[in-house]
Protein backbone atom coordinates (compact mmCIF):
# COMPACT_ATOMS: atom_id res chain seq x y z
CA UNK A 1 0.00 0.00 0.00
CA UNK A 2 1.13 3.59 -0.34
CA UNK A 3 1.17 4.38 3.30
CA UNK A 4 3.54 1.56 3.81
CA UNK A 5 5.90 2.59 0.97
CA UNK A 6 6.15 6.02 1.94
CA UNK A 7 7.12 5.49 5.30
CA UNK A 8 9.52 3.09 4.04
CA UNK A 9 10.78 5.93 1.89
CA UNK A 10 11.56 8.27 4.68
CA UNK A 11 12.96 5.58 6.87
CA UNK A 12 15.42 4.24 4.31
CA UNK A 13 16.06 8.65 3.79
CA UNK A 14 16.59 9.21 7.75
CA UNK A 15 18.60 6.09 7.22
CA UNK A 16 21.13 7.32 5.01
CA UNK A 17 21.58 10.28 5.35
CA UNK A 18 22.35 10.25 8.95
CA UNK A 19 24.19 7.21 9.09
CA UNK A 20 26.36 8.54 5.92
CA UNK A 21 26.97 12.05 7.89
CA UNK A 22 28.07 9.97 10.85
CA UNK A 23 31.01 8.16 8.28
CA UNK A 24 31.77 11.97 6.56
CA UNK A 25 32.15 13.48 10.18
CA UNK A 26 34.06 10.59 11.52
CA UNK A 27 36.45 11.66 8.34
CA UNK A 28 36.23 14.72 9.04
CA UNK A 29 37.25 14.84 12.73
CA UNK A 30 40.33 12.51 11.84
CA UNK A 31 41.67 14.92 9.30
CA UNK A 32 40.70 18.22 11.24
CA UNK A 33 42.83 19.11 14.34
CA UNK A 34 41.31 21.81 15.19
CA UNK A 35 37.81 20.69 15.14
CA UNK A 36 38.12 17.07 15.98
CA UNK A 37 35.94 17.54 19.07
CA UNK A 38 33.35 19.07 17.28
CA UNK A 39 33.05 16.49 14.13
CA UNK A 40 33.15 13.72 17.07
CA UNK A 41 29.93 15.54 18.73
CA UNK A 42 28.40 15.65 15.60
CA UNK A 43 29.26 12.21 14.19
CA UNK A 44 27.75 10.39 17.17
CA UNK A 45 24.40 12.56 17.46
CA UNK A 46 23.93 11.92 14.09
CA UNK A 47 24.35 8.24 14.51
CA UNK A 48 21.96 8.11 17.17
CA UNK A 49 19.67 10.36 15.04
CA UNK A 50 19.35 7.65 12.16
CA UNK A 51 18.95 4.65 14.50
CA UNK A 52 15.41 3.74 15.38
CA UNK A 53 14.95 4.11 11.06
CA UNK A 54 17.83 1.31 10.89
CA UNK A 55 16.17 -1.00 13.61
CA UNK A 56 12.86 -0.20 11.65
CA UNK A 57 14.01 -0.96 8.15
CA UNK A 58 15.94 -4.04 9.44
CA UNK A 59 12.34 -5.30 11.36
CA UNK A 60 10.25 -4.30 8.56
CA UNK A 61 12.20 -7.23 6.49
CA UNK A 62 12.52 -9.49 9.00
CA UNK A 63 16.52 -9.02 9.51
CA UNK A 64 15.76 -9.72 13.45
CA UNK A 65 19.67 -10.04 13.50
CA UNK A 66 20.77 -6.89 12.49
CA UNK A 67 17.75 -5.32 14.00
CA UNK A 68 18.49 -6.83 18.12
CA UNK A 69 21.96 -5.74 17.69
CA UNK A 70 21.38 -2.47 15.87
CA UNK A 71 19.47 -1.39 18.92
CA UNK A 72 22.12 -2.83 21.27
CA UNK A 73 24.40 -1.01 20.09
CA UNK A 74 22.91 2.63 20.98
CA UNK A 75 24.74 2.39 24.15
CA UNK A 76 27.88 2.29 22.17
CA UNK A 77 26.83 5.01 20.34
CA UNK A 78 25.91 7.23 23.43
CA UNK A 79 29.44 6.38 24.83
CA UNK A 80 31.06 8.01 21.84
CA UNK A 81 29.19 10.87 22.14
CA UNK A 82 30.07 11.08 25.90
CA UNK A 83 33.45 10.52 25.38
CA UNK A 84 33.64 13.37 22.11
CA UNK A 85 31.93 15.75 24.45
CA UNK A 86 33.76 15.09 27.87
CA UNK A 87 37.00 13.23 27.12
CA UNK A 88 38.32 9.81 26.74
CA UNK A 89 38.64 8.31 30.48
CA UNK A 90 35.48 10.84 31.27
CA UNK A 91 32.87 8.61 30.39
CA UNK A 92 30.78 6.83 32.84
CA UNK A 93 32.10 3.70 33.94
CA UNK A 94 28.88 1.29 33.82
CA UNK A 95 28.06 2.58 30.28
CA UNK A 96 31.32 0.53 29.43
CA UNK A 97 30.24 -2.23 30.86
CA UNK A 98 26.88 -1.86 29.63
CA UNK A 99 28.09 -1.58 25.81
CA UNK A 100 29.96 -4.63 26.27
CA UNK A 101 27.51 -6.72 27.45
CA UNK A 102 24.47 -5.43 24.70
CA UNK A 103 26.99 -6.44 22.04
CA UNK A 104 27.72 -10.06 23.71
CA UNK A 105 24.11 -10.31 24.57
CA UNK A 106 22.64 -9.49 21.10
CA UNK A 107 24.90 -11.25 18.84
CA UNK A 108 24.25 -14.64 21.10
CA UNK A 109 20.34 -13.74 21.25
CA UNK A 110 20.25 -13.52 17.78
CA UNK A 111 22.31 -16.43 16.91
CA UNK A 112 20.26 -19.03 19.40
CA UNK A 113 16.67 -17.38 18.37
CA UNK A 114 17.52 -18.39 14.48
CA UNK A 115 19.57 -22.17 15.23
CA UNK A 116 22.67 -21.04 13.69
CA UNK A 117 23.21 -19.48 10.36
CA UNK A 118 21.07 -20.71 7.72
CA UNK A 119 20.62 -18.43 4.72
CA UNK A 120 22.85 -15.84 3.09
CA UNK A 121 20.94 -13.08 4.39
CA UNK A 122 21.47 -14.08 7.89
CA UNK A 123 25.44 -14.45 7.41
CA UNK A 124 25.07 -10.93 5.73
CA UNK A 125 23.70 -9.87 8.93
CA UNK A 126 26.00 -11.59 11.25
CA UNK A 127 28.90 -10.05 9.46
CA UNK A 128 27.07 -6.55 9.49
CA UNK A 129 26.43 -6.87 13.04
CA UNK A 130 30.03 -7.92 14.12
CA UNK A 131 31.26 -5.33 11.68
CA UNK A 132 28.45 -2.46 13.75
CA UNK A 133 29.22 -3.14 17.63
CA UNK A 134 32.95 -4.06 17.55
CA UNK A 135 33.54 -0.77 15.06
CA UNK A 136 30.89 1.20 16.85
CA UNK A 137 32.41 0.53 20.56
CA UNK A 138 36.41 0.74 19.29
CA UNK A 139 35.02 3.71 17.80
CA UNK A 140 33.65 5.33 20.96
CA UNK A 141 36.65 4.65 22.50
CA UNK A 142 38.96 6.68 19.91
CA UNK A 143 40.55 3.29 18.42
CA UNK A 144 40.76 3.48 14.90
CA UNK A 145 40.71 0.23 14.30
CA UNK A 146 37.32 0.22 14.39
CA UNK A 147 37.46 1.28 11.11
CA UNK A 148 38.29 -2.12 9.30
CA UNK A 149 34.95 -3.49 11.42
CA UNK A 150 33.09 -0.58 9.74
CA UNK A 151 34.50 -1.60 6.18
CA UNK A 152 32.93 -5.02 6.86
CA UNK A 153 29.53 -3.66 8.18
CA UNK A 154 28.85 -1.55 4.90
CA UNK A 155 30.32 -3.74 2.96
CA UNK A 156 27.56 -6.45 4.70
CA UNK A 157 24.72 -4.07 4.17
CA UNK A 158 25.63 -3.30 0.76
CA UNK A 159 25.11 -6.58 -0.27
CA UNK A 160 22.27 -7.19 2.45
CA UNK A 161 20.44 -4.04 0.76
CA UNK A 162 20.81 -4.73 -2.67
CA UNK A 163 19.25 -7.99 -2.37
CA UNK A 164 16.41 -6.98 -0.42
CA UNK A 165 15.83 -4.25 -3.08
CA UNK A 166 17.00 -1.00 -0.90
CA UNK A 167 18.73 1.13 -4.04
CA UNK A 168 19.16 4.40 -2.08
CA UNK A 169 20.10 2.32 0.70
CA UNK A 170 22.73 0.39 -1.10
CA UNK A 171 24.49 3.45 -2.66
CA UNK A 172 24.32 5.38 0.93
CA UNK A 173 26.31 2.03 1.79
CA UNK A 174 29.08 2.33 -1.01
CA UNK A 175 29.43 6.01 -0.53
CA UNK A 176 29.82 5.53 3.49
CA UNK A 177 32.41 2.81 2.71
CA UNK A 178 34.59 5.33 0.80
CA UNK A 179 34.20 7.78 3.87
CA UNK A 180 35.15 5.21 6.60
CA UNK A 181 38.32 4.03 4.04
CA UNK A 182 39.18 7.69 3.90
CA UNK A 183 38.72 8.47 7.89
CA UNK A 184 41.11 5.23 8.58
CA UNK A 185 43.14 6.86 5.78
CA UNK A 186 43.59 10.03 7.37
CA UNK A 187 43.55 8.32 11.21
CA UNK A 188 46.59 6.49 10.20
CA UNK A 189 48.66 9.52 9.28
CA UNK A 190 47.60 11.31 12.72
CA UNK A 191 47.76 8.40 14.63
CA UNK A 192 48.81 5.11 13.24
Amino acid sequence: NLGWRVLMLVAQTIAGLFYLANKICLAFAERSSQRKRKFRILAWTMYLIGLPAWVAIFISHRNWIAAAVEAGGGPAMLMGLIIAIRGKGKEPRWLNYFSSAAIVAGFSLSLHSFGGLTSLTQVLEVSLVLGYLVGTYNLARINPQGYYWFMAMNASNACLMAIEGFVWLTIQQVISLGFVIWARANARKGTG
